[in-house]
């Protein structure tokens, strides 16, 4: 009998991705440029947070069990 709680997928590397992104510093380590008078570094952890975000319900999508 195959164990389906199993949870060896390879689709859960990508959460790495948004984990590993920030940890960056030289993608943010400047003022310019700016967006809507906000410096980079600024929007860019918001953007992190897309990334996070759309990253967790991909994987979320690709690994849930269908009945």
């Amino acid at each position: 009998m195959p164990d389906d709680k199993s949870d060896r997928s390879p689709w859960y590397w990508l959460l790495l991705v948004p984990v590993v992104i920030p940890l960056m510093t030289f993608l943010y380590n400047a003022d310019e440029p700016r967006l809507f008078g906000f410096p980079l570094f600024y929007w860019l952890q918001m953007a992190f947070i897309a990334l996070g975000v759309a990253t967790t319900t991909l994987v979320y999508r690709m690994t849930r069990r269908r009945p």
